[in-house]
């Protein structure tokens, strides 16, 4: 059971992903390879860098349903025209999927290093690597300074996800039980940064 509900997680952060990349290549003009390789890479991109470090064949690679769900999104979005739809990012049903995919990611990136016998570190950077490496590849690429470098509370939930992993591995509590807490934890905390608009400080460059 539990398996089952974060596969349809990771379902739907592959979508939440897709869309989001869909919008940022449509929005700057791109034609529709150049949107179509943006919504790839914003949903598969993050599960790809974490694969290649820990030196396995990237799973989109070996799972075409993957690839299916991208291609599916993009055809859905371009049916409902979506990239002229005013300010979807800020429809609920976005943030919702959003924040499912962000944890989902995060938690079997976490998983993955600590299988590959990573520190704490790694774990943390591989949780964050899954869960944003998409969304910074489509923001360079779109010539952007990455959303998570200057956006409100979001990475920070990635990395807590991985330190959480290590820590629970650490004392003994790792389980099927703990790692689904884990993952609604984490959806929890990020709908209420979203909502209460938490941020990190920032530093002010002027002189």
């Amino acid at each position: 059971m539990g398996d089952e509900i974060f596969k349809i997680a990771d379902f739907i952060g592959i979508i939440s992903f897709a869309v989001s990349g869909f919008l940022a290549g449509s929005r700057r003009h791109l034609d529709i390879f150049g949107v179509s390789l943006l919504a790839f890479l914003t949903a598969l991109g993050g599960g790809i860098a974490r694969d290649v470090i820990v030196d396995k064949i990237p799973y989109s690679m070996q799972d075409f349903s993957l690839c299916l769900i991208v291609l599916a999104t993009i055809s859905v979005s371009l049916l409902l025209k979506l990239h002229k739809r005013a300010e979807i990012e800020q429809k609920l049903i976005f943030v919702v999927s959003d924040a499912i995919g962000l944890s989902a990611f995060s938690v079997s990136g976490a998983l993955v290093a600590l299988n590959a016998g990573l520190n704490a570190f790694g774990i943390s950077v591989l949780a964050l690597l899954t869960a944003v490496g998409g969304g910074m590849i489509r923001d360079i690429l779109v010539n952007e300074v990455p959303a998570i470098l200057k956006s409100e509370f979001y990475a920070t939930v990635a990395i807590l996800t991985g330190l959480c992993v290590s820590a629970l591995d650490f004392f003994g509590y790792l389980n099927g039980y703990s790692v689904s807490v884990l993952f609604f934890a984490a959806f929890l905390l990020r709908m209420a940064a979203y909502f209460r608009e938490w941020h990190l400080p920032k530093l002010d460059g002027s002189i």
